[in-house]
C-alpha cells in the first residue's frame, strides 16, 4: 500500500516537484494537491504539472482535502505553513516544512504544533546540504576564534526569502559551534 501524500503549494517550484516525483514512486500516491485560496490552477488536475493525469484536482482549500492524507509536505511561504498547521492539527496528519522565512512567532507556532502531531521542519532537504550544515560546524569547532566565517549566496532574482533558510542554517550551525 503506498503512502497517500498530499503536497501545498503545487504551484511553486519545488511544488512541481515533489508532484513529479510522488508520481514517480510506486511507494507514493498523491492524494492531494494544494495551492493558495483563488489559486488559478484550482479545480485542474494536478499531473499538469508534469505534462501527464494524476486524477487528483488541485484544491485551493487545505482543510478540506487533509483527511485522506497521511503526509502533507508544505513548501510555500511563511503565512501559508500557519494555516496548514492548524488543518494538519486538526486532521492529526505529519506535517514536512519546506518552508523557510519564519518569524519567532512562526517557530513558536510550529513548535506548539510539534506537540501535537509529527513535524519534520528544516532550512533544507538536501543530504548535502545537510552535510555541508554539519561540516560548517566542525570546521567552526576546530578554528574557533582563530578566523572570521563568511556565509555567501547568490539566487535567481525571483527568490522570496533572503537571507534564504540554509544560509541562516549554515549560520545557526557555525553560531552553536562557537557558542555565540
Amino acid at each position: 500500500m503506498s503512502v497517500q501524500i498530499a503536497i501545498a503549494g503545487v504551484s511553486g517550484r519545488m511544488g512541481r516537484a515533489l508532484l513529479e516525483a510522488v508520481a514517480a514512486d510506486p511507494a507514493c500516491a498523491l492524494c492531494a494537491a494544494i495551492d493558495r485560496p483563488g489559486s488559478p490552477l484550482a479545480g485542474q488536475d494536478a499531473g499538469a504539472a508534469w505534462g501527464g493525469a494524476s486524477g487528483v484536482r488541485i484544491s485551493d482549500q487545505p482543510g478540506v482535502v487533509l483527511p485522506g492524507a497521511q503526509a502533507l509536505i508544505d513548501f510555500t511561504r511563511p503565512e501559508a505553513t500557519v494555516g496548514y498547521l492548524d488543518a494538519c492539527v486538526a486532521a492529526r496528519v505529519p506535517l514536512v516544512i519546506g518552508t523557510t522565512g519564519f518569524d519567532d512567532a512562526g517557530k513558536a507556532r510550529i513548535d506548539a504544533a510539534a506537540q501535537r502531531i509529527p513535524i519534520v521542519f528544516a532550512p533544507n532537504m538536501s543530504v548535502g546540504v545537510n552535510l555541508l550544515m554539519k561540516l560548517a560546524e566542525l570546521a567552526a569547532q576546530v578554528l574557533q576564534d582563530g578566523y572570521d566565517i563568511e556565509i555567501i549566496e547568490a539566487h535567481h532574482r525571483h527568490k522570496v526569502d533572503a537571507p534564504s533558510g540554509t544560509a541562516l542554517g549554515l549560520g545557526q550551525a557555525v553560531a552553536r559551534a562557537i557558542d555565540r
